[in-house]
């Protein structure tokens, strides 16, 4: 079996176990968020962070959700990093944002965090704050039994078939399950041009 053959099979395997029903709460949980007039914070970092800033446009401009990303202003991003560290960077902007209850948390992550090693820091303290807060947490994630993954009221866990792809398929499925949810029919506003 080729690379190719075996990676898209590995896609297809996931698309299989993915839990479809945890997809469907949180299309509902968004579509209410929005409804209700709460704001949406996206968070990742790495590449997830770069799918944060592709499903805030997504969002906002197909289901007419307020969503935001700390990473997509790279000024105060880089100011925060370079004054008071790369950890605080996601809590510090939901601070100033004054997020709160009414409001909700989404995480893209492919580890899912672990305190103790130091791994994804950031995400993990914005899970702090809004605990503290009360925003709902939501996201998808790549490690089952991370902090993340368990830390959430409806977390995606992407199925790992294959531990040497868990990076490329995890930011990939990100982008699957986001565009699930914002072509579902409850949370879509907008159609697609294409």
């Amino acid at each position: 079996m080729t690379h190719s053959e075996r990676y898209f099979a590995l896609a297809a395997q996931i698309s299989r176990e993915l839990d479809h029903a945890a997809v469907e709460r949180l299309a509902l949980a968004l579509a209410a968020l929005r409804d209700s007039g709460g704001r949406l914070f996206c968070c990742g970092a790495g590449g997830s962070a770069a799918n944060a800033a592709h499903c805030v446009n997504d969002f906002r401009k197909l289901c007419d959700l307020q969503a935001y990303s700390p990473t997509d202003n790279v000024a105060e991003l880089t100011a925060r990093v370079n004054d008071e560290g790369w950890e605080t960077v996601f809590e510090q902007y939901l601070r100033v944002s004054r997020a709160g209850a009414g409001d909700a948390l989404f995480l893209l992550s492919v580890g899912g965090g672990d305190r103790q090693r130091g791994i994804s820091v950031g995400l993990i303290r914005a899970v702090d704050y809004a605990r503290q807060h009360g925003l709902k947490v939501y996201g998808v994630v790549g490690r089952a039994g991370s902090h993340l993954a368990t830390a959430g009221d409806e977390m995606i866990v992407v199925p790992a078939p294959e531990p040497t792809l868990v990076t490329p398929l995890a930011e990939a499925f990100q982008a699957v399950v986001w565009h699930a949810l914002v072509s579902h029919p409850a949370l879509a506003a907008h159609a697609t041009t294409w």
